[in-house]
């Protein structure tokens, strides 16, 4: 059935969330076995961290960032790359940090959350890779602190992705749910605003979400890089 929606729709926009990653091997946050049952996200993934105990802020984020650079994009990621070249899905909107869509090929790429990819300073916002954590190196030329061009605790969305994110989920035929619980806000009012403005909805995930009982297919147990490339070989 995904497949005759997916040939039905002009305007096919994914989301992503944390089950697309954990398929190329990175941990998730919220799950029983997820990186907030080692850490509290409210007291080292903010900005109070960041101005008060950067230290930690920094030892954190540098074991976050080595993390996502031992793991790279799976089939599934590629695929979504390939079908945005091909025009058969036109963009999407992801939770995700690790910056694998963009390493897969995928142009048009709302981060909502930001990326693990990049630095920049707190101070005068300069950008810098993510390679200077690597490299142990913490502090801008001008002497202000690196972080993570990662949405934190306290900070608002990006606004150039929120409004990327909001207009193309306006404009969606069909809006496919990739492997998100669909419980953090506001990035969860996409789906939504895709239904209310006459798109499909499709909800890939493990677990049962809040939503799909607005969705108009729903699947379940099923691998997320498995679906894409069974969907991958029969639209040809």
């Amino acid at each position: 059935m995904l497949d005759a929606l997916l040939n039905a729709s002009n305007y096919t926009v994914v989301f992503t969330g944390a089950g697309m990653s954990t398929e190329s091997g990175l941990p998730d946050f919220r799950s029983s076995k997820g990186l907030w049952k080692q850490k509290d996200p409210s007291q080292i993934a903010s900005t109070d961290a960041l101005n008060n105990d950067v230290q930690a802020f920094i030892e954190f984020y540098r074991e976050r960032v080595i993390g996502v650079k031992e793991f790279k994009p799976h089939k599934g990621h590629e695929i979504l790359a390939k079908w945005e070249r091909q025009g058969r899905m036109k963009s999407i909107i992801t939770q995700n940090v690790d910056g694998f869509h963009q390493q897969a090929g995928s142009k048009r790429v709302a981060e909502l959350h930001g990326t693990l990819q990049k630095l920049h300073c707190q101070a005068c916002g300069k950008v810098y890779s993510s390679e200077e954590y690597v490299n142990n190196a913490y502090y801008c030329d001008c002497g202000g602190v690196l972080r993570p061009s990662i949405v934190l605790f306290g900070e608002s969305l990006p606004e150039d992705a929120f409004e990327m994110a909001l207009t193309e989920s306006e404009r969606a035929e069909l809006f496919i749910v990739l492997g998100s619980s669909l419980t953090v806000t506001p990035a969860n009012n996409f789906p939504l605003i895709a239904k209310e403005n006459g798109a499909k909805l499709v909800i890939v995930n493990q677990e049962p979400t809040d939503f799909n009982r607005f969705a108009d297919l729903v699947i379940q147990n099923k691998k997320i890089g498995e679906l894409l490339q069974e969907l991958d070989v029969k639209l040809g």
